[in-house]
């Protein structure tokens, strides 16, 4: 009788915890909640969602310098058009056709990377659906998609000019497009990999230069049509394919520092989850050494968001970025369980097909969850519906903290009330 007595005691207390955590006895709604990689915001505006960003005291978002990484590949291909002007204009009509690959029209980083190209080649247009008129930074540039533009008529860009080796052609946004396949999911490389084929099947003397949103779909391109017309190619991610294949003829790509967002992800979780100074291990050493230098990123306490700094790949430099997976030693030391007790985390990445996330940086997570000594159960989305990863919140009490990866900037909300 003592033994059935004890059992249904531990049976009631169980479940009277309800949504406490087991653990630490903290409520859900005051555990550490990490955005990264997308990060909340309105999609057609870019307004930051801040009461997402400001869900709890112990909630950050972490991801990299999207404009200044946009205006690094913007100039990246200039620099490329004016070192490389033999031969380039294909078909001698006197324009540079270039199609551009648009990943996400309503993720913020996506966004940025349209406007920066278009800045930098001389076809953007001001943003009229935000009041804007004249072009002073790369957010007042239009982002959006065009379809086709043979003519150069859209109103969504304009003929710009390049003067190379003394002679000045024209700029020109032939086509562009959001790579989204059928099923919803942005980003997506295969869908990449057919427009190529039906632009080039169209008007494909006329492209000179394919412009990518990141790698996944600039390596799909390069593979399936540009690497054997000896058409340049650019992307964004520094992937290890992509680094790889500067080799080839990829002509360049912007490393995001992938080691560093990954670091910063659960290094910010980790100062969180012991109630450090959120600066731990990333300006000011951690009890083990580990640091960050000041030209890596930054900190805007405001918006309590944490950004990489970006940095250009290309033919002189893409052998140094080769494995974009390796652990950076600078803060790579072991921290010990005294210092750092084990917590378990619960991860997810939106999409398990993005090359991105899943090739580079996961990899990099992988390289630093054990360092940091945080137990991470990493969830893998369908890169189309929340659903498909909150349903897999279902007992958010087994968990310490919360490092989120959204399908869309706009639904924060969707997890967070799973937390309340």
């Amino acid at each position: 009788m003592k033994k059935l007595l004890s059992v249904i005691l531990a049976v009631v207390m169980v479940l009277s915890l309800g949504t406490v955590a087991f653990a630490d006895d903290v409520p859900n709604n005051e555990k550490p909640v990490i955005w990264f990689n997308r990060q909340p915001s309105n999609s057609t505006t870019g307004e930051l969602d801040m009461d997402a960003l400001t869900f709890n005291g112990k909630t950050y978002y972490v991801g990299f310098d999207a404009k200044q990484g946009a205006e690094l590949q913007g100039q990246m291909i200039v620099d490329y058009l004016q070192a490389h002007g033999e031969g380039l204009d294909r078909n001698g009509d006197g324009v540079i056709g270039y199609v551009l690959c648009i990943g996400d029209i309503g993720h913020n980083d996506s966004i940025a990377r349209t406007r920066g190209a278009r800045k930098a080649l001389g076809t953007a247009v001001p943003d009229a659906s935000q009041g804007k008129t004249e072009i002073e930074t790369i957010d007042d540039v239009d982002p959006t998609a065009v379809g086709t533009n043979l003519d150069g008529t859209s109103s969504a860009v304009q003929d710009g000019a390049i003067t190379i080796d003394g002679t000045e052609y024209v700029v020109r946004e032939l086509a562009s497009q959001e790579m989204k396949n059928n099923s919803g999911a942005t980003w997506d490389a295969p869908t990449a990999g057919t427009a190529i084929m039906t632009w080039s099947a169209s008007f494909g003397d006329q492209i000179d230069v394919v412009v990518s949103n990141n790698d996944g779909m600039g390596m799909a391109v390069f593979n399936a049509w540009s690497k054997d017309n000896n058409v340049p190619t650019f992307g964004y991610d520094a992937n290890s394919d992509a680094v790889a294949a500067i080799a080839d003829g990829y002509c360049g790509t912007i490393s995001q520092n992938a080691d560093v967002q990954a670091y910063l992800t659960l290094r910010v979780m980790r100062n969180a989850l012991d109630d450090a100074d959120i600066m731990t291990g990333i300006s000011t050493p951690d009890a083990a050494g580990n640091v960050l230098s000041e030209d890596l990123f930054y900190y805007d306490e405001e918006t309590r968001c944490f950004y990489a700094l970006n940095g250009a790949v290309t033919a002189e430099n893409y052998e140094s970025y080769l494995d974009a997976t390796a652990p950076n030693p600078a803060f790579s030391n072991q921290l010990t369980e005294e210092d750092a007790p084990v917590k378990k985390v619960w991860l997810d990445i939106f999409n398990s097909t993005d090359n991105f996330l899943n090739a580079t940086y996961k990899p990099q997570l992988e390289n630093y969850d054990d360092i940091l000594n945080l137990d991470v159960e990493y969830i893998a989305g369908d890169g189309q519906t929340e659903a498909n990863i909150t349903d897999r919140l279902a007992n958010p009490s087994e968990y310490d903290g919360f490092a989120i990866n959204m399908v869309k900037t706009d639904n924060a909300a969707s997890y967070t009330s799973k937390l309340q």
